[in-house]
């Protein structure tokens, strides 16, 4: 007789689509705000579900299930946008949260199509193998979901600085990749026959461990003696969204900016850096809105600030969502603009089409922004040259800046005021402080509402101005790593080889199965066993394996493991 299969428990086989679906949303209590890890065990539930279901499209279909619930949970937030003008978007809010959730939901779906193909021997090879199918499917909606690549599992980290330095020398996506491993390897103790070792639990503590030691050794050695800097303000407005681009108020909130900027400082200061969009006027058609922006300039500084751009000469006109640097003069010295345009916010996708069908792009004017031309870094006499990232630029791994022209730092302005007080704002900034540990440089953020940061290079945030405050955060800017790290010198190649690496593992260990036990995914698809053939003496033969069933000897294979 053969051993028993390793049973699901009860809830997760009776209910198997429900329950993927609340694994998945409760996996995103890790996600920032709360950043509670132990819902990343959801990902180890969620193996077993994906290895016991009946076929490949079952699979797919708990698969799907789970990414609904981690994408719905983790980006419900949206709808709070659709409000900020209700009567012409609030009908869309839910359906557009729906649809994005399950749009989103087809990449683990695939995901988990592809690990049912296989039967797999070891099911310490299948967890390694879901975590590598997690990471890569993830990582293919910045090109295949129009560049919306929210959510990398690397934030779950970021309070920690300890556990953000693996970043330096993988990236972000290498990062997410190792706390894909962390959480799913638990999983393969469930799927592991009772009688043999259940190593998964295990390994994924030591990977959790290494990860802390190399983080704290980095941490050590990054420990130099701070040099002063440039003297930076940020202004955090905190003008809300529906208030924004009201014609009547522009003027005051033009003036708070203004007011906050001359606030005295304790020391100094060099650069003024003012959220995105914060300037309610076209920079370069108002020379008087440039002259009051000078006068609140330091004197041989510069203030930073986002701003649109059209030039209204073109037929029909082209915008751009810009940031523009001003000296004390009021002359504008530096200009970037956007490049990854926020789909259905500055722009229509496949806009010939769903124009026709009542739907239009949320922010006011009826033709979309045009992206800038490429990343840049600005520099500017007497001040380290900076590379600008406008609102979720900040969000693209290995993407923060020119590779060939390196900067000494990064100034991500933003507006988040569109998401209220949601988790919206804190999975932005989270994800903006990981290009700081990527690219080794300091990073600045200008949020409209909040939050406004300060990131050395190591991803620590040294100062921060809440959600929904309004004031200013004066500092000097850290330095820069002298060298770019490990992640920028491979040139964003570095997280690809730890992928490789995991497969070999995976593979290797697949293998050495395959070679000395059958397959436990097949006892449990074929029960019935040849009737036993009876000696001459009445007794049952056994199989030669120790007199064990093949079954059996499966179990105590040292290969087998969980």
């Amino acid at each position: 007789m053969s051993a028993p299969a390793p049973a699901l428990p009860a809830f997760l086989a009776r209910h198997a689509l429900l329950a993927s679906f609340l694994l998945g949303a409760g996996a995103t209590l890790a996600l920032p705000p709360l950043h509670f890890l132990p819902a990343l065990l959801a990902f180890a539930l969620w193996l077993p579900l994906v290895r016991t279901a009946p076929s490949p499209g079952a699979a797919m279909v708990r698969g799907f299930a789970f990414g609904f619930g981690w994408h719905l949970a983790g980006l419900w937030w949206i709808a709070i946008a659709f409000y900020t003008d209700a009567e012409r978007f609030g009908a869309y809010a839910v359906p557009a949260v729906v649809g994005l959730a399950a749009l989103n939901a087809l990449f683990p779906a695939a995901a988990a199509f592809v690990i049912r193909l296989h039967k797999w021997r070891s099911p310490f090879a299948a967890a390694l193998a879901l975590a590598l199918a997690w990471s890569i499917s993830d990582g293919l909606r910045e090109t295949l979901l129009l560049g919306f690549t929210w959510n990398p599992l690397a934030i779950v980290w970021t309070p920690f600085p300890v556990f953000l330095q693996a970043a330096a020398w993988i990236g972000a996506e290498g990062l997410s990749m190792l706390t894909a491993l962390i959480a799913i390897l638990p999983g393969a103790a469930l799927l592991a026959p009772a009688t043999v070792p259940r190593r998964g639990p295990l390994i994924a503590a030591v990977l959790l461990v290494l990860l802390g030691c190399f983080g704290l050794a980095r941490l050590a050695l990054l420990e130099p003696a701070p040099a002063p800097g440039t003297r930076i303000r940020i202004v955090q407005g905190n003008i809300a969204q529906h208030h924004k681009w009201d014609p009547e108020k522009r003027t005051l909130w033009l003036m708070r900016h203004l007011e906050l900027s001359t606030e005295p400082s304790h020391e100094p200061l060099d650069i003024i850096i003012w959220p995105e969009s914060a300037v309610p006027y076209l920079l370069e058609q108002e020379p008087v809105v440039r002259e009051l922006l000078g006068r609140v300039t330091p004197e041989d500084g510069y203030l930073i600030t986002g701003g649109d751009r059209i030039d209204l000469t073109a037929d029909p006109p082209v915008a751009s969502n810009s940031v523009f640097v001003l000296d004390a003069h009021g002359t504008i010295r530096a200009r970037y603009d956007k490049v990854d345009l926020v789909p259905f916010g500055e722009y229509l996708p496949f806009r010939s089409v769903l124009a026709r069908l009542g739907l239009e792009k949320l922010v006011y004017g009826s033709f979309d922004f045009v992206p800038g031309p490429g990343r840049r870094t600005l520099h500017l006499p007497g001040a380290p040259p900076f590379g600008p990232l406008i609102c979720y630029e900040a969000i693209f791994p290995g993407r923060a800046i020119d590779a060939g022209d390196r900067p000494l730092w990064l100034v991500n302005v933003t507006n988040d005021a569109w998401f209220g007080a949601s988790p919206g704002p804190f999975q932005h900034a989270a994800m903006a402080q990981l290009r700081a540990v990527e690219e080794g440089l300091p990073l600045v953020r200008a949020a409209n509402t909040g939050i406004s940061l300060l990131v050395d290079s190591a991803g620590r945030r040294l100062a921060e101005l809440p959600l929904n405050a309004m004031g200013v955060l004066d500092f000097a800017l850290p330095p820069a790593l002298p060298t770019p790290t490990v992640f920028r010198s491979s040139g964003g190649f570095s997280p690809h080889l730890l992928l490789l690496v995991v497969l070999v593992v995976a593979a290797w260990h697949e293998w050495t199965c395959a070679r000395s036990v059958p397959p436990w995914a097949i006892e449990k698809r074929h029960p019935r066993q040849p009737a036993p053939t009876r000696s001459r003496k009445g007794s049952a033969d056994v199989s030669p394996s120790h007199g064990l069933s093949p079954a059996r000897a499966a179990d105590n294979s040292p290969h087998a493991s969980g």
